[in-house]
């Protein structure tokens, strides 16, 4: 890609934003409630990156509220279910050497339940976040992409300008 003068990059406070700053083991524990959390502006910023696959300049403001509802999203985790998340999570961790579900059913349960008692949030079934859904968005549609017009190369050869004999033939096999 080339820059030029009239690239208008992002400042410095644009790009700053607190960070989601948990383990791999943790966000793997909580993937599934996160996800449910923050399924709508998460599918917002997906259509946005979508639109624009070649300038992701024009979504940030969407992936700040995707971090902002993430960091949301674990602080009511912490004051209503953190003992059992964490048990949970240092299940995930500790268990197997690929962060499985399998080896933590049981805490897995009690952190599940503690999901739809405090926060309201059910585990949603295995094949949800795969399904095709549709998403009502209140941004406006970006203009469609304008058509590149290339001039000609060449302008070609008038039809009477004169040929000569190909030197070792074949000029006339595809016509």
């Amino acid at each position: 890609m080339v820059l030029t003068q009239d690239l208008n990059l992002p400042s410095e406070e644009e790009l700053t934003v607190p960070e989601v700053n948990v383990s791999s083991a943790v966000l793997r524990a909580a993937s599934f409630h996160l996800g449910k959390y923050c399924e709508n502006v998460n599918n917002e910023f997906m259509l946005c990156r979508s639109e624009y696959p070649n300038d992701p300049r024009k979504c940030l403001a969407e992936g700040q509220i995707v971090t902002s509802c993430s960091l949301e999203f674990f602080r009511a985790l912490k004051n209503s279910c953190r003992s059992e998340f964490e048990a949970y999570a240092q299940c995930v961790d500790k268990s197997s050497s690929n962060f499985s579900f399998a080896p933590c059913r049981k805490t897995q349960a009690v952190y599940d339940g503690c999901m739809i008692e405090k926060m309201g949030l059910e585990r949603p079934y295995y094949g949800y976040f795969s399904e095709a859904k549709i998403h009502d968005t209140k941004r406006p549609k970006p203009p469609p992409p304008e058509d590149q017009v290339f001039p000609d190369a060449s302008p070609g050869l008038p039809e009477d300008y004169p040929r000569s004999h190909a030197k070792y033939g074949g000029r006339h096999i595809f016509e």
